[in-house]
């Protein structure tokens, strides 16, 4: 049967609206079938730096889905880490470890998290298509709802304790201390909590600060934060409640954008918008410049659209969903805004498209080697509509003069086996105070740590 003959066989089983789990699930077999049928061309560095080499867009009757199975480590195996560095596993036997924050005592909180409830998304046969293979990608578990407490007492760069520090919240994901107070961004609401150093555990009962973008939609549902400098306002970032605007702008506002949000009244503006899914966030130290990692839309091809790193400019429009890598026009939006496509800011920084960056910290040039001196370290969680796959690995972006300079260097890999399955998936990356960067895996439930290969070896069990 040829590729066309399957797709218009799939589009007559939607259209008679067979809703048997039995049909259902055969659809979705043949749609992953005729999907997966089309591997990209081009290797997986296309579309990768300041200036982009961007092809022409591709249109299929489905998209690509492509999602390394999740299996986790097996015992005694560990990333890949760069020459002159090593890794260990710093805190094993989380639940679903997404987010990194490192308190002054040196104290490591992680967010153990995942989506919420959702009632309205993933209605339909390519609604439950994602389902699936958001299951198949370890992504389908119960949000822990709760930030756990990681303490090395004893500098050896694993944890001794675990402690619940806070439960019972909504997805949480950013967290931000500013003197005695600790910020959560829950995915629906940032909450303050009172904090004493030193504490394992918070007691104290939530502020509700600012309300977010939710619902029962929700479609990207993580929240991060960062400070200003002097911790008068707090920068959120809110992902798009869909892919390019296919539920219409209503349910958009304050969308795909970076707020701004003042700590004591809790009153907030966009800083930013037009950035479809932005996630890490980090303060450039040579210009002091807001930076952030954006996950670009999906459904134009293997090699479109890129994922970038960029600085972000107050008041800024940097295009979703209108246009993409500046004035190129994304034509399935409708109507069109050309005033808007004028005035699109071009990114800093191609990443590579699909490889979904999301954990973002700038380096201190302290312990790692010159090689990570000066730069930023990404967090690829790796791609589901790119064949062959994309991401699933740490890069660091070096920088020059407070800007993006060269090529990105791998800094762990080895989270896909051989056969294409996960051991794990990389989230949030952090710097502890020892110069170490510590990286969150969702999939192995692992804090990995990164340190120079001139320190004291450690162990690497990981199970």
């Amino acid at each position: 049967m040829q590729i066309i003959g399957k797709m218009y066989y799939i589009k007559n089983i939607v259209s008679l609206g067979l809703r048997s789990i039995f049909t259902i699930s055969i659809t979705v077999k043949l749609l992953t079938f005729v999907i997966n049928a089309q591997a990209a061309s081009a290797p997986t560095n296309v579309g990768v730096g300041p200036n982009p080499t961007l092809p022409a867009p591709e249109k299929s009757l489905v998209p690509t889905i492509k999602i390394a199975k999740a299996i986790g480590w097996p015992a005694n195996k560990i990333p890949l880490a760069a020459d002159g560095t090593q890794v260990n596993a710093f805190a094993t036997k989380l639940d679903h470890p997404r987010w990194i924050y490192v308190l002054p005592n040196g104290d490591v909180l992680v967010a153990e998290t995942n989506a919420p409830p959702k009632p309205e998304e993933g209605k339909g046969v390519k609604g439950l298509a994602m389902k699936v293979a958001m299951k198949r990608a370890g992504s389908a578990t119960p949000s822990a709802n709760r930030i756990t407490l990681l303490r090395d007492a004893n500098g050896d760069g694993v944890a001794e304790l675990q402690s619940v520090f806070l439960e019972g919240l909504n997805s949480p994901f950013g967290m931000e201390l500013i003197g005695n107070d600790f910020y959560v961004a829950n995915s629906d609401a940032i909450l303050r909590f009172h904090y004493t150093p030193g504490d394992i555990r918070i007691n104290s009962p939530a502020i509700r600060i600012s309300a977010l973008p939710a619902g029962d939609i929700n479609h990207h549902w993580t929240k991060n934060l960062i400070a200003n400098r002097d911790g008068k306002m707090l920068y959120v970032t809110v992902g798009s409640n869909s892919n390019v605007a296919e539920r219409g702008m209503d349910v958009e506002a304050e969308r795909a954008a970076i707020l701004e949000v003042d700590t004591k009244t809790g009153s907030s503006r966009v800083f930013a918008s037009g950035l479809r899914n932005p996630n890490g966030l980090a303060w450039e130290p040579v210009t002091n410049a807001l930076w952030t990692v954006v996950n670009e839309r999906d459904e134009l091809g293997n090699d479109l659209v890129p994922d970038y790193l960029t600085s972000v400019k107050d008041g800024a429009f940097y295009g979703w969903p209108y246009s993409y890598f500046g004035s190129n026009v994304d034509t399935r939006v409708k109507p069109p805004r050309p005033d808007l496509v004028a005035t699109a800011l071009v990114p800093d920084y191609a990443l590579g498209s699909h490889t979904a960056p999301l954990g973002l910290a700038a380096s201190d040039g302290k312990t790692l080697g010159t090689t990570f001196a000066s730069g930023m370290f990404i967090g690829q969680h790796g791609s589901w509509n790119r064949k062959p796959p994309s991401g699933y690995k740490v890069i660091f972006v070096p920088f020059a003069n407070g800007k993006p300079q060269g090529m990105p260097i791998d800094v762990l890999t080895g989270f896909l086996s051989e056969q294409g399955e996960a051991y794990g998936r990389p989230v949030g990356v952090a710097l502890d105070r020892k110069g170490g960067l510590l990286v969150a895996d969702d999939v192995g439930n692992v804090i990995w740590r990164l340190s120079s290969s001139a320190a004291k070896p450690v162990s690497v069990q990981t199970k």
